[in-house]
């Protein structure tokens, strides 16, 4: 295959590229000219443009079904890069072309302090009200999902994907908690993982779409797995299961006497730290980086006061109630 020559024209198009790729990510040429909104003979035919203009096969026949060739899977991984590359080129023309962004896609986990993050987003309101600000509330993979898509702008979560690098922001002590009606408490002696394996655990459930990260202790016989933090909490607060939360989430409830920590033998507490992650640091606007210096700084504070453990401002919950 030629090589090409520095600042030669590029032979193939953007458009025979994202063609080429919907073709593997549909399963077909019918399935991706489907996607596509276009013919299947516009499809096929891109594609045979693009091995031709380059000298190579990036299909092969297996039986009846055509794979990608190794040259194929090559082809494939880097025409992912350069429809992002192309993608964020263009998103950052547009904010040039308007100053500040529109607006900014925030994908938080759920175990991030969610006093602290409005607050952030109260102040940013007084300076930038017209930017709009879409919040994506996740957990476990959901917010690797986010990045990885780049569905959004900015991202705080417990891991740091492959290919992206965050900063630190701050740490979070997990306890493991259950209402002072709860069997386990009734034991009175420190737990093992066999007292635990007998009783209900409350989950939270993974927010990707394949919902496939655990993370933590799950090897309780029984569990229930919900979608919200309010729900699990609810639920630990009517004695019906054990589960481990951020301390910062339940300080009312261990306040009022809601939940109490377990003694357990080991393991009743664990020690997260939540990263802040850009999805593009090169192309990250004025807006997200107002926004990075407000959770930067308000995370500073409050690690200042004693640690995310510090006292929530915020009215009892209304889902609680």
């Amino acid at each position: 295959m030629e090589e090409p020559k520095p600042h030669q024209a590029a032979r193939v198009a953007l458009e025979q590229w994202r063609v080429f790729r919907a073709v593997v990510d549909a399963g077909g040429y019918a399935q991706a000219a489907e996607a596509l909104h276009k013919s299947q003979s516009a499809v096929t035919y891109a594609v045979q443009k693009l091995e031709r203009l380059l000298d190579v096969k990036a299909f092969e026949l297996q039986g009846r079904k055509a794979v990608l060739t190794t040259a194929g899977r090559v082809l494939y991984r880097r025409a992912g890069n350069l429809l992002e590359e192309a993608a964020a080129l263009e998103r950052a023309a547009a904010q040039l072309a308007h100053g500040w962004e529109a607006e900014i896609r925030l994908a938080v986990d759920i175990v991030f302090p969610t006093w602290l993050l409005l607050d952030c987003l109260a102040h940013f309101a007084t300076e930038q009200p017209a930017i709009r600000i879409e919040l994506f509330e996740t957990v476990l993979g959901g917010t690797e999902q986010a990045l990885l898509e780049r569905n959004a702008d900015l991202v705080i979560s417990a891991l740091v994907p492959q290919g992206f690098l965050g900063d630190p922001l701050m740490q979070l002590r997990f306890v493991a908690v259950a209402a002072p009606s709860h069997p386990l408490h009734a034991l009175g002696r420190p737990l093992t993982n066999q007292d635990l394996h007998r009783h209900r655990q409350l989950v939270i459930r993974d927010s990707s779409a394949g919902r496939k990260r655990d993370a933590g202790w799950l090897a309780a016989e029984q569990r229930w797995t919900v979608s919200s933090k309010a729900t699990s909490i609810r639920a630990a607060c009517m004695g019906l299961g054990f589960a481990w939360y951020p301390e910062s989430m339940v300080r009312d409830e261990l306040a009022s006497g809601a939940l109490k920590p377990l003694p357990l033998r080991e393991g009743g507490e664990r020690l997260v730290t939540l990263y802040l992650i850009y999805s593009d640091r090169d192309y990250a606007g004025p807006g997200v980086q107002k926004m990075v210096a407000l959770i930067r700084e308000a995370s500073a504070r409050l690690s200042s006061m004693g640690g995310s453990s510090a006292s929530e401002p915020r009215k009892p919950d209304e889902n609680m109630k």
